[in-house]
């Protein structure tokens, strides 16, 4: 490999939220957390960034943009960050979009935040499938709308969508709007075209917007495929496609997404409360990794799998009773470990005070979770090791 993912990265005292935002996220700030390890022990494989140093190519972009010596107001003026990105969609997923419907944000939750508040009237609701990512309740929470639950239907370690229910909740006239995501955090699903085409349909045909999350389509299993939803309805302006160089590149720090919004009223909403300054650095970030990104992500994927397959083989030695899908897509693992214990244990907490493992559980993703853990697998696999091994001991005690 030209990249070392093996290589441990110390990120103690660099404001790095995963190694020093632990408490407030997990454990709700309490003041009297006291773990049996120090902040230095802890083995972090919770919040969904990578452990890895980003591309070289990326780190000289912004070595070049830093030596031109000025960081002024920043906008997208010319067309290289929209080609590079509309060239990455093109290669990847063969899906054009209009560069005119192309908006940038401080990352996809602020982009839902806000959307939500524009699309939302008083007394609609929004549409989520749970088990979720929890930032979509609490943007709705936020707007205050009220959420609607679909539960993903769990079989044999995999999930698929309830089209039944999702067809009696979005013929609801006081439902509005859809949350999506594609490839679903935390299972990992890669929706098949057949499965997006239902799902769009019915959407659609109940005249329910749809915003589809899919920060996590470049992040996929070696033998997998991604559709954009976008991709398979051109002539409907109802789908609002939001990606991003973040989970991809290990750029969330930049604070930087795409999203596509082809509804022209929706596109001017926008722009009554988005300047469109951006940060200089973000914005070469961005363009480098699409331009310059892909040798990286192709030995990342390669790493990631093998992370994946020696996982599934730990848990089959030591751990048989958890039940474990390699996911298509996303570097987080989702393991069902409810035959190891009781209904409504603190998963985040038991394996923090019991193994030094900051992990989430299932209790974080809002519904139709219990019993689960997510586990980030983008990380070198001495830490993965390390972490599975301390789990192993935690649950057999």
């Amino acid at each position: 490999m030209n990249y070392n993912f093996d290589k441990l990265i110390d990120c103690q005292h660099t404001n790095a939220l995963s190694v020093e935002g632990y408490n407030d996220y997990l454990f709700g700030g309490i003041d009297n957390l006291n773990l049996p390890y120090t902040a230095e022990e802890l083995v972090k494989m919770w919040v969904a960034d990578m452990a890895f140093e980003i591309a070289p190519e990326i780190l000289d972009a912004l070595k070049k943009r830093i030596d031109h010596g000025i960081l002024g107001y920043t906008m997208v003026f010319d067309n290289q960050y929209p080609d590079a990105f509309l060239n990455w969609t093109k290669s990847r997923y063969d899906w054009e979009f209009d560069k005119a419907h192309l908006r940038n944000s401080q990352g996809v939750i602020p982009a839902l935040y806000a959307l939500i508040d524009y699309i939302c009237k008083p007394n609609k609701k929004v549409l989520i499938m749970t088990p979720s990512y929890a930032f979509f309740k609490h943007a709705a929470d936020y707007n205050k709308v009220e959420l609607v639950y679909s539960d993903l239907i769990y079989e044999d370690g995999n999930y698929t969508m309830d089209f039944a229910d999702i067809e009696q909740k979005t013929a609801a006239e006081d439902v509005a709007l859809c949350i999506f995501c594609n490839p679903h955090n935390p299972t990992g699903r890669v929706w098949k075209t057949d499965e997006l085409k239902r799902f769009g349909e019915i959407c659609l045909a109940n005249d329910v917007m749809i915003i589809s999350d899919e920060i996590h389509c470049d992040i996929l299993r070696i033998d997998q495929k991604f559709t954009p939803l976008a991709k398979l309805f051109p002539d409907s302006d109802q789908i609002i496609t939001c990606m991003a160089p973040s989970k991809t590149f290990n750029l969330a720090g930049i604070l930087f997404a795409n999203v596509i919004i082809p509804n022209e009223a929706l596109r001017a909403e926008w722009k009554k409360h988005h300047l469109g300054i951006e940060n200089p650095l973000s914005l070469t970030a961005a363009q480098a990794a699409y331009e310059h990104g892909q040798n990286w992500l192709d030995e990342l994927t390669i790493y990631l799998d093998n992370n994946f397959d020696f996982l599934q083989d730990f848990l089959k030695t030591h751990l048989p009773k958890a039940k474990f899908t390699i996911p298509e897509a996303t570097y987080l693992a989702w393991i069902d470990v409810n035959a190891y214990f009781p209904k409504g244990e603190n998963l985040t907490l038991f394996f923090a005070e019991k193994a030094g493992v900051l992990l989430e559980g299932g209790n974080m993703f809002v519904s139709n979770a219990d019993g689960f853990i997510r586990l980030n697998l983008a990380c070198p696999k001495a830490i993965l090791e390390e972490g599975l091994k301390r789990i192993k001991a935690a649950i057999k005690i």
